[in-house]
């Protein structure tokens, strides 16, 4: 094997490595969710090439509002899933739009865009 071969060829297996690293296990650092005067917890969510957090942490036995507003006009990102609870909804572009829903359990429950390609997770404690 060429030398230009073996560059390629380690080139290419550490870019995997990297996506592998980024996407799935990089940390990410947790936002608590702010619990509002009526004892609603609130988080917002800025949609814009993912979610920003992706990861809240709320109370279980609490109601919960996450706001999305969508920041971008990529198609993905044109509808937020939570099948945990059964919501989901549209996030027209410079919207705001909020879910509400109650976490009547402590465990961790993604949310993620119709494709996928977005992903978010809510713990409950």
């Amino acid at each position: 094997m060429s030398m230009d071969r073996i560059i390629v060829t380690l080139g290419g297996l550490g870019a995997i490595a990297f996506v592998v690293w980024f996407f799935w296990l990089g940390k990410r650092k947790a936002s608590r969710a702010a619990v509002a005067a009526s004892g609603m917890q609130e988080a917002m969510v800025v949609v814009r090439g993912g979610y920003t957090p992706d990861l809240i942490v709320v109370e279980h036995g609490r109601p919960v509002r996450l706001t999305f507003r969508r920041e971008e006009t990529a198609s993905c990102s044109e509808m937020v899933l939570l099948p945990d609870f059964h919501k989901s909804a549209m996030l027209p572009q410079g919207e705001v739009v909020p879910i509400e829903f109650l976490p009547e359990k402590p465990g961790e429950y993604e949310f993620h865009c119709q494709m996928g390609m977005f992903r978010g997770k809510l713990i409950v404690e």
